[in-house]
């Protein structure tokens, strides 16, 4: 499973990045044929003057892509709701693939 890890407007830290990798190593659990992820942490200061944190992730799976966003106050916060709604997804993917 291919990672990549894309900030817009900031710099991440390195306590940031270690989160996402180490939620996103757990994919691999819900659905054993993931070929990448896409992770995008985007500073939203354009539509208020409070800066939104966004997280985007991307999943690659064979003939299938999966695609949540999210936003909130923190890119933490932001990037596990994204990552909560991430592995519904890939267990209904997952599940109509079995029946």
């Amino acid at each position: 499973m291919n990672v990549q890890i894309q900030t817009v407007h900031f710099d991440a830290d390195s306590k940031l990045i270690d989160h996402v990798t180490r939620k996103i190593q757990k994919l691999n659990t819900f659905h054993d044929r993931i070929v990448s992820v896409d992770v995008f942490l985007k500073l939203d200061n354009l539509a208020h003057q409070i800066k939104d944190k966004i997280a985007e992730i991307r999943v690659r799976i064979p003939r299938q892509d999966l695609f949540v966003k999210h936003e909130s106050k923190s890119f933490e916060l932001s990037f596990d709701m994204a990552f909560e709604s991430l592995i519904e997804q890939v267990k209904r993917k997952k599940e109509k693939k079995i029946q």
